[in-house]
C-alpha cells in the first residue's frame, strides 16, 4: 500500500476524488526572437451549406480574430450560369462582402456543376458537356471579383473530388479527369487574373492517388500549382502534422514548393469528444503543431454551423446525395461552428480569441512536458509580452513559469469553456496569480505583462 501511495496520491475535496498533478516547467526567454509569428495565416472557412450569408451578422467577432483568409464554397446554389452566355453573382456577392468585411481574404473553392453544362445529376459525371462554356464561366467569375477589389488571391479547384457527395460537393473524380478538369480551370483562371494563386485537390484523404497525379502534371509543367491543399478531422493534432509531414515528402519528391494548406480541420467530428473542455485546448495545441511543423496557411472548418435546406442542392445532387446532406446538417450533433444553429458562441471561439493575441516577434519558449506548449510573443501594438500556455492532457498539471522580467507584473486569464455563457468577462476570466499555477485537464490560460 505504502509503495502504491508513492506512485499516486489521492486527496478528497468535497467528496470528489482527484489525482494530484504532475509537475511541469516551462522557460521564457524574452532575448530568444525568431521573427514574427504569423498567426493570421491560420485562417477560418465556412461550409458549403446555404445561399444565405451565414455568417454575416458575426462580422466583428470574426474581424477580431483577425484571420488572413476565409475559405469559402462556390457551390452551384449560388446560380452562376442562368442561361448560357449569362451570369449572375449577386447572390455569391453577398458572402464575398461578408468576407471582406471581417478583413481577410477569401480562399475561393469552385464546387459548381450548371445544368446546362452537366445536365446529368451524376456525381461521376465530372466533367462539362462544352469546356469553352465552362472556361468562360471560370473567367467571368474570377474577372468579377478582380474587378471588384476584392482583392482574392486563392482559387481551388474542387472539394473533396475524392469523395463525391459524401464530401457535400456534387463530383467524385478519378485521377486523370480530375487532372483534365484543373487544366482548364486553372487556364481560364489565370487569363482573368495572371497573378492568381491556383492549387488543389482539397482532398478528404490525402492519401488519394489524385494528389500524385497533380503533382505528376505539375512537376511536368502541364499545370501550375501555386498550392496544395487537404483535410483532416482527427481528435490528435500529432496525427494532423503527420498529415502535413506527409503532404510536405510528396511534394519534396517532386522537386516542387506549392504552398501548403490544411484548409479543413477540426477533431472528428464522427467521434467527438465531448468533454468542452476539450475542443479550445485542441484548437491550440493543434495550432502549434501545424506552425511548429511549417505549415504555410490552415483554415479551421468552420465559423457557423446553419441548417440546410433540401432544395437548395436537390437541383444537382441525387436525392441520396440530398438526404446525406440533410440529415447530417439538420439531424447529427454538430460541433464544427464556433458559433452554433442559435450562433450562440462556442469555447473554440475563445481559444482562437486568444490565440489570435499572439501576433508579433517571437520569443523563446522551452517546456519540459509533451503535453504542455505554449507562445511567447513580444506585440508592438500594445506595448506587451504575451504568453498562451495549455495543457494538452486529461490530468491536471502544476505548473512553474520561469523567466519573467524581475520588474514584470504579469496578469493572468483563464479560460473557463465549461460554464455555458457568452460573457467575454466569464469565459476570458481574470483570475489572480497564484502559487501553485494548476492547469486542469485541457486547460488554457493567457497571461500578459506592460
Amino acid at each position: 500500500m505504502n509503495a502504491l501511495r508513492t506512485i499516486v496520491l489521492l486527496f478528497c475535496l468535497n467528496g470528489v476524488v482527484l489525482c494530484q498533478p504532475r509537475s511541469a516547467t516551462i522557460h521564457l526567454d524574452f532575448n530568444r526572437k525568431s521573427g514574427p509569428l504569423e498567426i493570421h495565416k491560420m485562417g477560418l472557412a465556412q461550409g458549403g451549406l446555404s445561399d444565405e450569408s451565414m455568417f454575416e451578422n458575426r462580422v466583428p467577432e470574426i474581424r477580431a480574430l483577425a484571420p488572413e483568409l476565409i475559405r469559402i464554397f462556390v457551390q452551384e446554389y449560388y446560380g452562376l450560369l442562368p442561361q448560357t452566355g449569362k451570369y449572375d453573382f449577386s447572390k455569391l456577392d453577398r458572402t464575398i462582402d461578408a468576407v471582406t468585411r471581417t478583413g481577410a481574404k477569401p480562399l475561393m473553392s469552385i464546387d459548381v456543376k450548371p445544368y446546362l453544362l452537366f445536365p446529368v445529376i451524376d456525381e461521376n459525371v465530372v466533367e462539362p458537356n462544352d469546356y469553352g462554356q465552362w472556361e468562360a464561366l471560370i473567367y467571368q467569375l474570377v474577372r468579377h471579383y478582380k474587378d471588384r477589389g476584392t482583392g482574392i488571391r486563392y482559387w481551388e479547384v474542387a472539394n473533396e473530388p475524392d469523395m463525391g457527395e459524401a464530401g457535400g460537393c456534387p463530383y467524385r473524380f478519378k485521377p486523370d479527369n480530375y487532372v483534365r478538369y484543373y487544366k482548364h480551370t486553372a487556364a481560364a483562371i489565370l487569363r482573368a487574373d495572371p497573378e492568381a494563386k491556383i492549387g488543389g485537390p482539397a482532398l478528404a484523404g490525402w492519401k488519394s492517388p489524385i494528389l500524385p497525379a497533380l503533382l505528376d502534371a505539375a512537376a511536368k509543367s502541364e499545370v501550375p500549382l501555386h498550392f496544395v491543399s487537404w483535410h483532416t478531422y482527427d481528435s490528435d493534432p500529432l496525427s494532423i502534422r503527420r498529415t502535413i509531414q506527409g503532404v510536405r515528402e510528396m511534394v519534396r519528391q517532386k522537386r516542387l514548393n506549392p504552398e501548403l494548406i490544411l484548409d479543413e480541420w477540426n477533431m472528428s467530428l464522427s467521434r467527438p469528444v465531448e468533454d468542452p473542455r476539450f475542443q479550445p485546448c485542441f484548437v491550440a495545441e493543434t495550432i502549434w503543431q501545424m506552425i511548429d511543423s511549417g505549415l504555410n496557411y490552415s483554415n479551421y472548418y468552420h465559423i457557423r454551423d446553419y441548417g440546410v435546406e433540401a432544395r437548395n442542392f436537390s437541383g444537382f445532387m441525387s436525392a441520396q446525395g440530398v438526404a446525406f446532406m440533410a440529415r447530417w446538417w439538420n439531424r447529427m450533433p454538430q460541433y464544427d461552428g464556433l458559433f452554433d444553429y442559435q450562433n450562440t458562441v462556442r469555447p473554440a471561439y475563445f481559444a482562437l480569441k486568444l490565440m489570435s493575441r499572439m501576433s508579433g516577434e517571437r520569443l523563446g519558449l522551452d517546456s519540459n512536458d509533451a503535453k504542455v506548449h505554449g507562445f511567447l510573443v513580444h506585440d508592438p501594438t500594445y506595448l506587451t509580452n504575451n504568453l498562451l500556455v495549455w495543457n494538452f492532457s486529461d490530468q491536471p498539471v502544476r505548473l512553474q513559469i520561469d523567466g519573467w522580467p524581475a520588474k514584470a507584473r504579469p496578469r493572468r486569464i483563464v479560460l473557463n469553456a465549461v460554464d455555458g455563457n457568452d460573457d467575454e468577462n466569464l469565459r476570458l476570466k481574470p483570475t489572480p496569480p497564484a502559487e501553485p499555477i494548476v492547469l486542469g485537464p485541457w486547460g488554457v490560460e493567457f497571461w500578459y505583462s506592460e
